[in-house]
């Protein structure tokens, strides 16, 4: 009696030369082109230097809409979102523009997290990058200490923020100590290029990056796609509209008293701490702090910069230049909201433009990307 080895033998050579190997050639392709095609939320480490690693995570391409709806406006200035005072009254939310359907044609990688401190540091220090604010002359806003919050006339002068030439990343004023794995703040537009320009330097001389590809910015498209975590309506944020799932989710304005100070935010509209006066940790809340797609703080946090220029007409497919024959950006768009804003201003559609390529504030921050080459 033939065993089952045999059979299969003899059934391989009664088949036709021809047919056999179109089945081996398709097995082959089939099977690289798996081996080789990253899917939704793979990860990979970057290796820094210096025992500091960098993780992304892999985004395919996708539709979603950008942009928010009338109600979502109306409700982002309203009681709960609280953002009445913060953004003139609406007037921030009008740069979202009405809910329109997009297309991000080629999948990405992106950081699980904000490019933290001791990430920044293992570039700035090893390649020893003079940042904007560190240079002569150099500013950057930070929160003033001696602040002291005016509760009969919130929303205007005197703010918390104020321009200090003595500060930078480094030491950005918090009035908490500075962690390593606190998203590094105090750094441009100008900046956040440069570090993307030198990982794209470093990965390529290692052999480790394809010729189209290169670490960058995301484009606002791509931000905008990743925040929602793989949702195509437009919800307010990306686990949805209920503002009570935010609890243990993201860092915003909460009951959490000021540093050295007995009182809180005069914004702070959720009745519950988020553990910090000021900024978190990256990836502080863990899995209940990352969307669909993986990726953590991608509301609240600090405010996190796109690649393109700021059009208050709101948010494009492609990638938007002021000048678009020269590629040039002068006003970049920043996404997210950050640790001291109210749930109106932590929506997935909020945006804002910065006043210039050398402005730092320590609200913002950045998170790269790996995509196709943008000029």
């Amino acid at each position: 009696m033939k065993n089952h080895l045999q059979k299969q033998i003899e059934f391989y050579f009664r088949m036709p030369l021809l047919f056999i190997v179109v089945i081996v050639l398709a097995c082959y392709i089939t099977g690289s082109a798996f081996a080789g095609k990253p899917v939704k939320g793979e990860s990979k480490q970057l290796d820094l230097g210096h025992n500091v690693t960098l993780e992304m995570v892999y985004i395919p391409p996708g539709h979603f809409k950008m942009g928010s709806t009338p109600e979502e406006k109306k409700w982002a200035v309203g009681q709960e979102g609280g953002a009445k005072f913060s953004s003139s009254g609406g007037v921030r939310e009008g740069y979202e523009g009405e809910p329109r359907a997009m297309q991000v044609k080629q999948g990405f990688w992106m950081g699980r997290t904000e490019i933290s401190v001791g990430q920044f540091r293992a570039f700035a220090d090893g390649t020893g990058f003079v940042t904007d604010a560190e240079k002569p002359g150099g500013k950057t806003m930070c929160f003033n200490q001696d602040w002291v919050p005016n509760f009969t006339n919130a929303g205007k002068p005197p703010h918390p923020w104020m321009y200090m030439e003595d500060k930078s990343w480094r030491d950005p004023n918090h009035g908490v100590k500075q962690m390593e794995n606190h998203p590094v703040v105090c750094v441009s537009y100008n900046d956040m290029k440069a570090f993307c320009a030198w990982l794209t330097k470093k990965e390529r001389a290692a052999g480790r990056l394809p010729a189209h590809l290169e670490y960058r910015l995301p484009t606002e498209a791509e931000w905008a796609y990743a925040c929602r975590g793989g949702r195509t309506d437009s919800s307010y944020f990306w686990w949805g509209n209920d503002l009570n799932e935010a609890k243990g989710r993201l860092n915003i304005s909460g009951i959490d008293f000021l540093p050295n100070r007995d009182y809180v935010w005069i914004g702070a509209k959720l009745p519950w701490s988020d553990g910090f006066a000021m900024v978190s940790p990256v990836d502080h809340y863990g899995e209940r702090g990352r969307n669909g797609f993986g990726l953590a703080d991608m509301c609240g946090g600090v405010w996190e910069f796109a690649l393109d220029h700021f059009d208050p007409k709101g948010g494009h497919e492609d990638i938007h230049y002021q000048d678009e024959k020269n590629h040039t950006v002068t006003r970049p768009v920043c996404r997210g909201g950050n640790y001291y804003d109210v749930p109106g201003n932590a929506r997935c559609a909020v945006r804002l433009g910065i006043h210039d390529v050398t402005y730092s504030d320590s609200r913002d921050g950045f998170r790269i990307c790996l995509g196709v080459i943008k000029h």
